[in-house]
């Protein structure tokens, strides 16, 4: 529905419808409902974003104001970024450059500024989408079903290197000085994540998600046990890894 018809719960554009630790579980994570983290400081139009979202499975956190947001991300990594410039504390363009240093996430600007040079500001400080104020929520719920699939990279075409070991994805094949390595399912998982998001800072919380399920969000153990295990059977030296990385407090880094 276009922008402009006068409603309830409709703000420029906006229209609603209803609305060796102890291993964890065997089997497949459970199904993950998308983090869509929406930053926008008119109350209607947040309301609306939240309602839409959700109706369509998502799991929408909401703010008015970029320092929450990016405690928000910080905290807990999103899959998509919604997020208007034009907010009460800081400057959207400023925030944009902020998240690009704790999320790979695509980040979707919604703003009213219409100009070129505030699109190609955007862009440029590492916005993947940008849409005007009015709009159609179809069309943004569109825009954001495309930018989370481009999210999903594709893994590396070609066997990586890490030290003296090497890592086909596609051949689920590893390999340390022409012998054959032994991984585990979950070392399989963990590299996958890292390797397919090169020189990135992936969030400790994320990978757990990914690998265990949300459940398993403050279980860093896990991650610190399997990660030793791969550093030992890949990296040349475990103890002062080159490939493998550590960011305290924050995640983990697959640096080529």
């Amino acid at each position: 529905m276009a922008a402009g018809a006068a409603a309830p719960d409709q703000d420029r554009g906006a229209a609603v419808p209803a609305a060796r630790p102890a291993p964890p579980p065997a089997g497949p994570p459970p199904a993950v409902r998308q983090i869509i983290l929406v930053v926008e400081d008119e109350p209607a139009l947040l309301r609306a974003l939240r309602i839409n979202l959700r109706a369509r499975g998502y799991e929408a956190v909401t703010v008015q104001a970029g320092r929450p947001a990016l405690e928000k991300a910080t905290q807990r990594e999103p899959d998509a970024v919604i997020l208007d410039l034009g907010l009460p504390d800081l400057d959207g363009i400023d925030v944009i450059r902020a998240l690009r240093l704790v999320t790979s996430a695509p980040v979707i600007v919604l703003s009213g500024r219409t100009g070129p040079g505030d699109k190609i500001g955007a862009l440029d400080a590492g916005a993947d989408d940008y849409v005007t104020k009015p709009f159609s929520m179809e069309e943004l719920l569109a825009r954001l079903r495309a930018a989370l699939r481009r999210d999903g990279p594709a893994p590396p075409a070609r066997p990586v290197a890490i030290g003296p070991s090497t890592i086909d994805l596609a051949a689920h094949l590893a390999t340390r000085d022409g012998q054959q390595i032994r991984l585990t399912p979950t070392e399989w998982r963990l590299l996958e994540i890292l390797l397919r998001h090169p020189g990135q800072l992936v969030s400790g919380r994320r990978i757990l998600t990914e690998v265990w399920g949300p459940a398993y969000q403050q279980s860093t153990h896990y991650l610190r046990f399997h990660m030793a295990g791969l550093r030992r059977k890949l990296e040349d030296d475990p103890a002062r890894p080159r490939h493998l990385l550590t960011e305290p407090g924050m995640g983990y880094r697959f640096q080529p």
